[in-house]
């Protein structure tokens, strides 16, 4: 057999001479990558008895089977067989157990593909997540156990298709995105593993340069990956921060700008993750911990704040933002502190709010000025995910998990935020994006205010929200619609699996309220607004969904306004009543202001909060309830005994109660 593709003296060893050389061969650093969900023991163990375990669904492949067939409806449960996890899985079990089962079982395999599978079968992506799982197979049975029973014969028909099997992936990358990321991050490990190929030097002189281009390209200039899933931001991240690894290991310089932008990556992923230490699965992607990340750039960059994050503030240091936008993915994250107060981490409020683009690609979701909130170790309004990719079925899952009403936002008329029609045998975006506006973005000592205006293609209807965040406490949330032509609103808030069969709605004479675990939710009392409780779902990972309820507000006319307060708490359920104020300007009612009176009664105690906010174009001249303000956006609370006890506002805006007092605010 020719072994042209080694470089002299190697081409010319025999089989067994080639095992040998490499088992015992020095100088070389690398590391195996496993896949958690992927590589379980239960899921290895049935793929010695020809059990196989993609997404939800299990076939058994016979002896012989064919490797081109699919026993499954979805295309992703061929691409994660091609993919070979378990070939990875494989070495981690052998190296745990010392079982020959393990080592027989990836040779099987990984000569039937050798033998029966070409090598332009299925698209470039998956030729590179195959090589390195390849490799971190090799990284088990050769470089860490060179007493496993590999044939030698076997040995070099692998090294043979190797080589091939890069080359074909050099010569076919995809254009962009994540998908080219990582085929460039198996490049350059092959190039790292096997410097002994003849292609070995143009591999890591490819990789690097293509690496540092792609990176440039796929960060948005706030480090946010330009597809905007939350989980493959992270799944990018992981490749380009493992070829760092690989090439701070090997001595290999990498440019100074490759590391830079990585950082700004790692940013992002700091304020994403929940307190609980999960992602929200916001637009295509699942809901899971990618803290080893953070670890990881603590070990590269010893940012103490990485690792405190990564360790839920167990050591380093807490970040120096308490909340922290990022303008150009458009996502916004509010949260209470950092567990360096009274609250432990875990417990802290967090809110991510997304006004900003679809993304690039094709994995951004119609969820425009959507929201999930966590507080207490859970997220208690929930992205519900996006399920699956497969479209066949008497239901099209892949369409309703992306729709508008599959997300914590107002959904006019049943319609999505954008066209997305049946186009050659599947969905399709076929008309234009949203646009999108953030009008404010305001943050300080003890509140958030996140102001969103959407504005969708196929209707007339415009979409404000706005957010205050009363820190650490709870949240307003207020939807404005305006439109030239009546509409049916529909605002959708979809809770956690957990709330399954656990909701209650209490209805008094001011307020619409529901209680969830660990979560009331109150709105003003008002007839024109309908309230049902739906079935729902939500999916954390692909292919797997949970009951989860799915509560509705809608209203039909011209113009709908919805105040919703979310009140997460621990234990002790407070009792809330909210009021809607009427707020004049001039001596005429101004649609435009927002003023809510909400009281609480909690653990004995009892305080009256007042919200107001207006665009600042129209500050000036308000008067609500007792009060009258000059600001654009004022919060302040009295207790039980109607003493003033806390106010938030912007600088220099000034409020007259209308008895007795006068009081000047800011400086």
């Amino acid at each position: 057999m020719s072994q042209r593709f080694l470089l002299p003296p190697w081409r010319d060893y025999s089989a067994t001479g080639l095992l040998n050389y490499f088992r015992a061969r020095r100088g070389v650093e690398y590391f195996a990558v496993l896949d958690d969900e992927q590589t379980t023991r239960d899921k290895i163990d049935a793929v010695l008895e020809r059990r196989f375990s993609f997404n939800g669904e299990t076939h058994e492949l016979p002896v012989g089977f064919d490797w081109a067939a699919n026993p499954s409806a979805d295309l992703e449960w061929l691409i994660l067989l091609h993919k070979f996890y378990y070939a990875a899985g494989l070495g981690a079990a052998y190296e745990a157990t010392g079982e020959r089962r393990y080592a027989d079982k990836w040779v099987e395999l990984t000569r039937s593909w050798i033998d029966n599978v070409a090598l332009d079968f299925l698209p470039s992506d998956v030729a590179g997540r195959r090589i390195q799982n390849w490799i971190f197979a090799h990284y088990y049975f050769v470089t860490r156990h060179p007493a496993a029973p590999l044939p030698a014969d076997f040995y070099r028909d692998f090294l043979t298709s190797m080589a091939a099997q890069v080359n074909y992936l050099c010569d076919h990358l995809t254009p962009a995105r994540n998908h080219r990321t990582l085929e460039l991050a198996a490049v350059f490990l092959a190039a790292v593993v096997f410097p002994e190929f003849r292609d070995a030097p143009r591999w890591l002189d490819l990789a690097k340069r293509e690496l540092l281009e792609n990176i440039q390209a796929d960060l948005l200039p706030d480090g946010v990956h330009c597809e905007l899933s939350t989980d493959y931001h992270h799944l990018v991240l992981k490749n380009y921060l493992w070829v760092r690894r690989l090439a701070k290991l090997n001595r290999i310089a990498m440019p100074a700008e490759f590391d830079a932008l990585i950082r700004k990556a790692l940013e992002f992923a700091l304020y994403v993750h929940r307190p609980d230490g999960a992602i929200p699965s916001l637009s295509d992607g699942d809901s899971r911990s990618f803290l080893d990340l953070l670890a990881q750039g603590y070990e590269l960059y010893g940012d103490d704040a990485m690792l405190y994050v990564a360790t839920g503030g167990e050591q380093g240091t807490p970040p120096a933002e308490r909340s922290k936008g990022f303008a150009a993915a458009g996502y916004y994250i509010l949260r209470s502190g950092w567990g360096e107060g009274r609250e432990a981490y875990r417990d802290e409020r967090y809110l991510i709010f997304d006004c900003g683009p679809l993304g690039r690609g094709n994995h951004g979701h119609f969820d425009l000025l959507s929201f999930e909130m966590a507080a207490y170790g859970r997220p208690l309004i929930v992205d519900p995910g996006r399920y699956t990719y497969d479209e066949s079925g008497e239901e099209n899952w892949r369409v309703r998990f992306r729709g508008t009403g599959y997300h914590n936002t107002v959904q006019v008329d049943g319609l999505d935020q954008t066209r997305y029609e049946f186009k050659n045998s599947k969905f399709k975006i076929t008309g234009p994006e949203p646009e999108w506006e953030l009008k404010e973005l305001r943050s300080a000592a003890g509140y958030d205010y996140v102001r969103g205006v959407a504005r969708s293609h196929e209707y007339d209807a415009v979409h404000e929200r706005r957010i205050f965040f009363a820190a650490p406490d709870y949240w307003i949330v207020s939807d404005l619609l305006t439109a030239p032509t009546p509409h049916v609103y529909d605002l959708r808030f979809h809770l956690g699996a957990d709330a399954n069969e656990r909701v209650a709605i209490e209805r008094d004479r001011s307020t619409l309220a529901v209680d969830a675990p660990q979560l009331l939710l109150a709105q003003p009392r008002d007839g024109r607004v309908g309230l049902t409780a739906e079935a729902g779902f939500v999916s954390s990972s692909y292919g797997i969904k949970h009951d989860a309820p799915v509560l509705r507000f809608s209203q039909r006319g011209q113009a709908a306004v919805f105040h919703t307060v979310l009140y997460p708490y621990k234990s002790a359920k407070p009792r809330i009543a909210v009021t809607a104020l009427p707020v004049w300007r001039d001596g005429a009612l101004c649609a435009a202001a927002v003023a809510l009176h909400v009281q609480i009664d909690q653990g004995g105690r009892h305080f009256d909060d007042y919200f107001f906010s207006v665009d600042p174009e129209l500050a000036g001249g308000c008067s609500f309830g007792p009060f009258s303000f000059d600001g654009s956006m004022l919060f302040l609370r009295r207790d039980g005994a109607q003493q003033l006890i806390d106010i938030r506002h912007e600088p220099g805006a000034k409020l007259i109660y209308a008895e007795p007092e006068r009081v000047r605010l800011g400086a």
